[in-house]
């Protein structure tokens, strides 16, 4: 049995602001989610090919914020606001990466969008769960929120095995 067998996530988490653009912790969590057969979508290697972002799409933005040339980031580059949120659409759980010291944008509406689509919404706080944001608490069930990558992966093996999946509140596995 594998509950999450051809289910697809997005991983969520800073890509500004942080010194590897995000690739780091979805490069460790990718093996994980693909051997319980779970597709990803991984905005670091965005698979929608006409938002994919260049190696200098950061410096460009930085460039043009410089320059006062605001219209140019969102005339350029909008489309990368609108392909991950429709990773988020299509996807049938998101995985979200908060460290309290970086500040994100996109991520809080990323994940306030899975949670109006009452998708699961797996977070986990590098500084751990007593010290994730209390928003998140008013959101989500506490129970998906965690302390540590491994946790969160222990919790979707979980998932994946459960044979009474009525306890699962916001979870839904199609048969079709």
């Amino acid at each position: 049995m594998n509950n999450l067998k051809d289910m697809r996530t997005y991983l969520v988490g800073a890509m500004d602001r942080v010194v590897d653009g995000g690739v780091g912790w979805r490069n460790s969590i990718t093996p994980m989610l693909l051997e319980l057969g779970v597709k990803v979508l991984n905005p670091c290697d965005k698979p929608i090919e006409s938002a994919k972002e260049g190696p200098n799409t950061r410096q460009v933005i930085d460039y043009y914020k410089q320059t006062g040339q605001f219209n140019r980031i969102r005339d350029e580059y909008g489309h990368i606001r609108n392909a991950d949120l429709r990773c988020v659409d299509v996807s049938d759980f998101v995985i979200a990466n908060i460290d309290i010291n970086v500040h994100m944008c996109g991520s809080y509406e990323e994940i306030s969008t899975a949670n109006r689509q009452k998708k699961p919404v797996l977070v986990w706080c590098e500084q751990g769960k007593m010290l994730a944001p209390n928003w998140l608490f008013f959101m989500l069930p506490h129970e998906h929120i965690f302390s540590s990558m491994d946790k969160l992966i222990a919790y979707l093996y979980d998932v994946s095995k459960c044979e009474d999946t009525s306890k699962l509140k916001r979870w839904f596995f199609f048969n079709a």
